[in-house]
């Protein structure tokens, strides 16, 4: 567990908490190993508490019926050291979207009841989780506009940014510098189902930013070569 937690806490969200509230979520966690493919929750099950993510990645998708078929969208991948599942705790509705095992992952859970029974002793803390969701809640209108506003390949490089940052949840090191990861383990159909792009666009333009050096293309994930140069191509404007 001390490595899990490890990874946890050095988390933005988790390492500014107050450490009453922290400690609180390290006694109630316990830990949970999923497979690929795996199911964590479905659309429809009812609310069960957080979950974060300490190995590997869960994919958070939605489907809808188009005619007699039904629609899969990849909304997006949750990895270290995020969490997930506040909004069921806040509101106690049932859950709206689907999270599956993108890989072989381990989460750690902490039930909904016990946290509910605490926070009504402790009103204070709820706070912090109302942080927890007013921060995916800036995300997702970001990705609204820019879906909205920008071409196909700002689109994306900015996405592949965001994830090499790890969507700015780390903590800064001691110098303050924010965390990269040069691996990202995304592949070309995760990425255009994430951005609503055809896979035939996704290739296009993740050659052409490997012709540019920013990126090298492998099975299964990417490797980026030029932190700057992948900024760049996202906010060519700065």
């Amino acid at each position: 567990m001390a490595d899990l937690w490890a990874t946890i806490e050095a988390g933005r969200w988790f390492h500014a908490l107050p450490p009453e509230l922290g400690a609180q979520l390290k006694a109630l966690a316990q830990p949970r190993t999923l497979a690929a493919g795996d199911w964590l929750f479905r659309r429809g099950d009812p609310p069960c508490g957080l979950y974060a993510v300490a190995r590997g990645a869960l994919s958070i998708s939605g489907t809808a019926a188009c005619g007699e078929q039904a629609r899969t969208a990849l909304l997006t991948l949750v990895e270290p050291p995020m969490w997930l599942g506040e909004i069921a705790l806040f509101d106690g509705a049932e859950r709206t979207h689907d999270a599956q095992a993108a890989t072989a992952c381990t989460v750690l859970h902490v039930p909904q009841a016990p946290l509910q029974a605490w926070l009504a002793a402790h009103p204070e803390h709820w706070q912090m989780l109302a942080l927890l969701l007013t921060d995916k809640l800036r995300v997702c209108l970001m990705a609204l506009e820019e879906h909205t506003l920008l071409p196909a390949p700002q689109r994306l490089a900015r996405r592949l940014v965001r994830m090499a940052e790890g969507f700015d949840q780390w903590q800064p090191d001691g110098q303050g510098r924010q965390r990269w990861r040069r691996e990202l383990d995304v592949s070309q159909e995760q990425l255009a189902r994430m951005l609503g792009l055809s896979r035939q666009t996704t290739n296009q333009i993740l050659q052409e930013l490997q012709q540019a050096g920013c990126l090298q293309l492998r099975r299964g994930k990417m490797e980026v070569l030029d932190r700057q140069g992948l900024r760049d191509a996202g906010w060519p404007e700065d």
